[in-house]
């Protein structure tokens, strides 16, 4: 088809947003360098505000090409109920109530495991934490699995190399470990209702892959580092600023509220305001809430909704002109610079498909959903909570992607042969 003006200016937009993301060092190297301009740069170098820039462009450019009427009614019809989720859910997830209750269940899982503390935490956090996201939501499990890394690992001086392969291993594992359900994952969230797949549907044909691929990929990056994280420092327990029970239940209570109601924004934003003057109420039960990380997170996923928008005359004709296998591989590097859900909601648009062609299309999404901060919801989540450990507060996006391909090549192995 033929693209309208907006349309075309919205690719384009959207190609300068993908290449920004693999800019940001450059822009933090600027701010250090050329301190006059300094907050300028830095804000440039957030890869959280990357596609809400570029979505502010768009909407102005249409503002003065077209009207403003319609660049308001562009934005009001584009549905931002993912990025006020995850706001809500990370904020929420990241309470101290909530980790105090998640560290001390990854410690029981990993008193089972044959390893050394800080090895079997390890495993734990990249096998069992990820898995949990299909039934608490991916954006829940990354928030869980990132501070407690950043807390465990990465706040300890670990070693270039171990912080590269273990956020590209968490970043994989996490878009594969929500396939275990129906409403965890977003391309699963997107088509589950309009293909007819439930729960039972979603673990017989793609649950039980994603879990052996989530245990693979979390052994091979323990066994590969085993010597630096067995030499770590074993974690002492402090229970003098434990969180009483009570006010750990209310949390937990507050979080599956969230959960349960994460397509009923007036709801799960209302549970959310309820948290906050709980939080509010009882500070001593409280650390620094991420609400600043959220907020960006939020805007990222906001902007990546409404220069999306514009991709659809381009996305759509390319992915039905593929056959089954094609369309795998071709959706598995299309989530690299596209979010998975666009992809699988794109093709639950297309009437008459094989149930080969949407096994394939859904198994791609989330196969590539490691590859980069844009290609799955919840990667700008624990991009921004690990980013702060690496040199300069900027993870590599070619780092990330490197780090990423080995456990996405056993993602492909366990969808594909299995």
């Amino acid at each position: 088809m033929t693209p309208t003006t907006i349309q075309l200016i919205g690719a384009i937009l959207f190609a300068i947003a993908i290449i920004h993301t693999f800019s940001t060092k450059f822009f933090e190297h600027l701010a250090h360098t050329r301190p006059t301009h300094a907050g300028l740069w830095h804000l440039l170098g957030e890869v959280e505000a990357v596609f809400g820039f570029w979505a502010i462009v768009l909407i102005v450019f249409m503002g003065f090409t077209v009207s403003l009427d319609d660049a308001v009614e562009y934005l009001d019809t584009r549905n931002y109920t993912e990025p006020m989720f995850v706001f809500a859910i990370m904020v929420v997830a990241a309470s101290k109530p909530v980790m105090q209750f998640a560290s001390a269940t990854v410690r029981m899982i990993a008193r089972t495991v044959p390893l050394p503390e800080s090895v079997a935490t390890y495993f734990t956090i990249l096998a069992a934490v990820p898995l949990l996201g299909s039934f608490i939501t991916e954006p829940a499990a990354m928030t869980l699995a990132a501070m407690m890394l950043r807390e465990r690992y990465y706040s300890r001086g670990i070693s270039r190399h171990l912080m590269y392969v273990t956020i590209g291993t968490l970043f994989v594992n996490i878009s594969i470990g929500g396939t275990l359900t129906n409403f965890a994952a977003p391309p699963v969230l997107m088509v589950a209702s309009t293909w007819g797949w439930d729960s039972l549907y979603m673990l017989s044909h793609f649950g039980w892959k994603s879990a052996l691929a989530v245990s693979i990929n979390a052994a091979a990056a323990t066994a590969i580092f085993y010597r630096e994280l067995n030499a770590l420092p074993v974690e002492t327990e402090e229970r003098k600023d434990e969180v009483p029970m009570t006010m750990v239940g209310i949390h937990l209570f507050l979080l599956f509220l969230i959960v349960a109601f994460a397509h009923h924004p007036p709801i799960f934003l209302g549970v959310f305001l309820l948290f906050m003057g709980l939080a509010t109420a009882y500070p001593s039960f409280q650390e620094r809430l991420i609400l600043r990380e959220g907020l960006m997170v939020a805007f990222f996923l906001a902007g990546l909704v409404v220069l999306g928008g514009q991709q659809a005359w381009w996305l759509q004709p390319l992915l039905t002109k593929m056959d089954a296998t094609t369309v795998y591989f071709g959706a598995t590097a299309l989530t690299a610079v596209t979010d998975n859900a666009a992809l699988a909601y794109l093709a639950s648009l297309v009437d008459g498909l094989t149930d080969e062609f949407k096994h394939a299309i859904v198994a791609g999404a989330v196969t590539g959903g490691g590859l980069t901060v844009i290609a799955n919801a919840p990667n700008p989540a624990g991009m921004s909570i690990l980013r702060r450990d690496f040199n300069q507060g900027v993870v590599n996006p070619l780092g990330l992607l490197v780090s990423a391909l080995p456990p996405t090549l056993v993602a492909i192995l366990a969808f594909r042969v299995l």
